[in-house]
């Protein structure tokens, strides 16, 4: 085996961004060899896609208040593995985790509030900007670590545009995400009118699912856009796709912006802190103003327009990718933070 032994809890939401790359994560460091645990919030789901990774997750309620048996079976679950680290997965699994002979390590995938971590010895953030954030909140930064996401670039064949009632020679632009306010997707509906032809996937749920629909209708674009809700082949979608788009206005990292480097997909992007610290404007991608419906549509006219400027991005996006967010450069940089602390 490789590296020190490994505990892994996460009491994630039922969909998310940081619950999908844990499983990456967890089928990465069993393909490297690592000896590893993983303990996770009851949900068949996630449970049969670490299964589908090599990994065997030990299930627990990680409810609230009224919870009695969470901590006692972690506490089982140290006692009988022993690890040498501990890696908990936001609050709800930072605060459920016992103390115990192990060097504690908690992921924050956001600017979370540092008073659920006080007990742990070090943070990971993914993205620079948050590990400033944990430093500016108080905790020594020789403690304070970046660690990136790695997205799954497996080979995926295009999704068939019929299936999405969707013209072979439309030209498909995809957005992704929870539907709230913090993805801006009404500014990537605003600026669609003035993006004559092109058909807008929306992949994803939530809350703004209903204001987003009367708006596409308001604005006379119902026919040209796709709510697709939640989707198990995304990778599927960008391989149809092409255009990506993520316009949001509050986004801490913007793991979508490298799944669609990973396919080779031509990005452009709205300057939230996450894509703006991933995109290099002009070469891996186009950045927009925040909250801008004409910058948007124009960023995306001019991709659509000029096939050339769409090639060398998508080509300097999956240069990006393969060099700093591949499965083997981020699960490599936690081998060598799991052995450091370790030790």
């Amino acid at each position: 085996m490789t590296g020190p032994r490994i505990l892994q809890a996460m009491a994630g939401a039922a969909q998310g961004g940081a619950e999908n790359f844990f499983v990456r994560l967890a089928g990465g460091l069993a393909r490297a060899g690592v000896a590893q645990r993983v303990a996770i919030r009851r949900n068949p789901a996630r449970a049969a896609a670490l299964r589908a990774e090599g990994v065997e997750p030990v299930e627990l309620p990680f409810g609230t208040w009224f919870d009695f048996s969470t901590r006692p079976a972690l506490r089982r679950l140290v006692a009988e593995w022993r690890p040498a680290v501990v890696l908990t997965w936001m609050n709800r699994a930072t605060r459920a985790m016992p103390p115990g002979p192990f060097v504690h390590a908690a992921r924050m995938g956001g600017y979370y509030d540092l008073k659920y971590y006080r007990r742990c010895h070090h943070l990971v953030g993914n993205t620079r900007d948050i590990v400033a954030h944990i430093v500016r909140s108080g905790w020594p930064a020789e403690r304070a670590h970046y660690l990136p996401n790695f997205v799954d670039d497996r080979p995926a064949a295009a999704i068939d545009r019929a299936t999405l009632d969707t013209p072979a020679d439309a030209t498909v632009l995809l957005a992704a995400g929870r539907l709230h306010r913090n993805k801006a997707f009404d500014v990537l509906l605003d600026a669609l009118p003035l993006v004559p032809g092109a058909v807008l996937w929306l992949a994803g749920e939530g809350p703004e699912r209903a204001a987003l629909t009367q708006r596409a209708e308001r604005l006379g674009i119902a026919a040209r856009v796709r709510f697709l809700g939640w989707r198990d082949d995304v990778p599927r979608l960008y391989a149809a796709a092409d255009l990506f788009v993520c316009p949001s206005r509050h986004e801490p990292l913007g793991n979508v912006v490298i799944e669609a480097w990973a396919r080779g997909v031509p990005v452009v992007a709205a300057r939230a802190a996450g894509p703006a610290a991933l995109v290099e404007d002009g070469v891996t991608g186009l950045l927009v103003p925040v909250d801008d419906a004409p910058a948007l549509a124009g960023a995306l006219a001019r991709v659509l327009e000029d096939p050339a400027l769409a090639g060398r991005l998508a080509e300097a996006g999956r240069a990006a990718h393969d060099r700093e967010f591949s499965e083997a450069a981020v699960v490599g940089q936690y081998l060598d933070f799991f052995r450091r602390i370790a030790a």
